[in-house]
């Protein structure tokens, strides 16, 4: 216990120590100090910060407490407490007595000057001389609910006034993008619409509603706990914890405003920039602007491309600018990223590149008839990555651009554009029949086949003579690449037609016939009548009179 328990007289010996002035550098305490309860029956009247001279602040707030119940058994009241000061001291006096010195640590733990502080311990030491605890805490108690009622009437009364002003800001936002806002425009370019700019507005509008709703129920709530001397302290350290971070971010975003600028106007001419060489690209892809050697197709992927440069660009503007650009940590970050995409993207670079390539060699467009490899199809799509074809079975292949680039590619679309497609078909043909005749056959189901051009005019060429049987291919144009399947099928059955007709036999690839037994293979109503099969003729040694 400590000796200061009785009360003290002026001129008799003080134990409490004489506060010197605090220096300038003893104001920043860091960790914040503890703290001690002054308890007066039951009753917490306040708080006192650290240290004085040799007394911890337990020891200050038990002699604060044991000095007032004192001063309440001699009779004390309200009307003997006083503030000193004295040479930079504060102190609180009853009487003649000295109740609590004012320190700069409490200074600190109250958040206030030497002044209020004092004031408050002023106030403290009243309460503690005032009426009785019970009923001081009653009192406190009632007026605390009934300053909560009123904060809280009075916070829904500033609901329902957002909930009627924030609506007719909304129509007004509206009605003033219809009637008074514009495009802003740069000759003839549209560089931000009223709708965008009516957007914006919106959305800021929506921004401020929310925070100040959150900071409503966040003062609302502070102010509750003040009411009350329990969670008055807690009220103080909460608006301490909360206050702290939000004046270092204040301070960190006033500090990065100019950074924060220059990044602004990096993003704002990269994003007008790409706007005006697009429609530069879209007047070269739609014709409005030509460029000899330049092919409209190039247009979109070329502006692509550039576009990923331009961003690319603008990133390593804005890098340096970025918060914390330069720590290690944000190094760090930033390589193993660098790593990841190295490591996991090979394949996908490498069909980037293939694709990037096709743009500029140009070997088929979507809609062509082509074949990549052993596939056969319709380009359905052709991007960056991969290419689709659609199958004469309507089956969809999806191809990796880079086996695209490494397999030879046959257009037949654009080989029919330049004169047609040849279609050529092969039979083989007896030696016993006139080689003219069969040319003129096949030639004549080539005419009969519809989709077959008459110009260049189909031709047959010779290409075997083999052990058998002679081999003839017919070759006939098609500007109609999408119907090669039909095409071929029709030329087929024509073929078969038309040698027919011609009494034509297709020994195809090798027939054995014994023309004393075996009918001819020409169907009818082409079977020559001297065809019609007979038996075999058998001479025994009787029929030819021998014995």
């Amino acid at each position: 216990m400590v000796a200061a328990a009785q009360p003290f007289r002026v001129g008799a010996q003080v134990p409490t120590p004489p506060s010197p002035t605090p220096a300038a550098d003893t104001l920043v305490v860091e960790p914040r100090p503890d703290s001690a309860a002054v308890v007066v029956r039951g009753d917490t009247l306040g708080f006192l910060y650290g240290r004085l001279g040799p007394f911890s602040v337990v020891e200050r707030a038990s002699s604060a407490a044991e000095r007032i119940r004192s001063l309440r058994a001699q009779g004390a009241d309200t009307s003997s407490v006083r503030l000193v000061e004295d040479s930079g001291r504060v102190e609180v006096w009853s009487g003649d007595v000295i109740v609590v010195t004012v320190t700069a640590q409490d200074t600190i733990g109250h958040e206030t000057d030497m002044a209020e502080t004092g004031a408050v311990m002023e106030a403290m030491v009243r309460s503690g001389l005032s009426s009785p605890a019970l009923t001081r805490q009653l009192r406190d108690l009632l007026f605390g609910l009934a300053k909560t009622v009123l904060a809280t009437v009075v916070l829904y009364w500033l609901f329902r006034l957002m909930a009627r002003w924030y609506p007719r800001l909304y129509r007004r936002i509206r009605d003033i993008q219809r009637d008074k806002l514009r495009d802003v425009r740069f000759q003839g370019l549209v560089l931000l619409s009223g709708e965008r700019i009516e957007a914006a507005l919106l959305f800021l509008a929506r921004v401020s509603r929310l925070l100040l709703t959150a900071v409503m129920v966040f003062g609302y709530g502070l102010l509750v706990f003040s009411f009350f001397p329990p969670t008055r302290i807690l009220a103080r350290r909460i608006l301490a914890m909360a206050w702290e971070p939000t004046r270092v971010a204040l301070f960190a975003v006033v500090g990065y405003l100019p950074n924060l600028f220059y990044i602004g106007v990096i993003a704002v001419l990269t994003y007008y920039g790409l706007r005006v060489v697009h429609l530069v690209f879209s007047a070269l892809a739609n014709g409005t602007i030509r460029i000899p050697g330049f092919f409209p197709d190039w247009a979109e992927p070329t502006f692509k491309l550039f576009r990923v440069l331009a961003l690319a660009f603008a990133v390593i503007l804005i890098w340096p600018y970025l918060p914390n650009s330069s720590s290690g940590a944000f190094r760090g970050v930033a390589a193993f990223m660098g790593l990841l995409v190295t490591f996991g993207s090979a394949g996908a670079v490498s069909n980037v590149v293939g694709g990037v390539v096709m743009i500029y060699m140009r070997p088929f467009h979507v809609g062509d008839r082509v074949k990549i490899s052993d596939t056969v199809g319709d380009v359905v799509q052709r991007g960056m990555l991969v290419t689709r074809l659609r199958t004469p079975k309507n089956v969809e292949i999806t191809i990796p651009n880079s086996m695209v680039l490494g397999s030879h590619i046959v257009n037949y679309s654009a080989t029919a554009k330049e004169g047609g497609i040849i279609l050529h078909t092969a039979v083989t043909i007896g030696y016993d029949v006139p080689w003219r005749d069969v040319h003129e056959a096949m030639k004549e189901a080539a005419r009969r086949t519809e989709g077959i051009v008459q110009k260049p005019e189909p031709f047959v060429l010779q290409t075997a003579l083999g052990d058998y049987a002679v081999s003839y291919e017919l070759n006939a144009c098609t500007e109609e690449p999408g119907r090669m399947a039909v095409l071929y099928s029709r030329l087929h059955e024509n073929l078969q037609d038309s040698l027919a007709e011609a009494g034509i036999e297709i020994l195809s690839p090798v027939y054995h016939s014994l023309r004393d037994g075996n009918p001819s293979t020409i169907p009818a109503p082409h079977t020559p009548p001297s065809s019609a099969a007979q038996a075999f003729r058998v001479r025994t040694v009787e029929e030819d009179g021998q014995a």
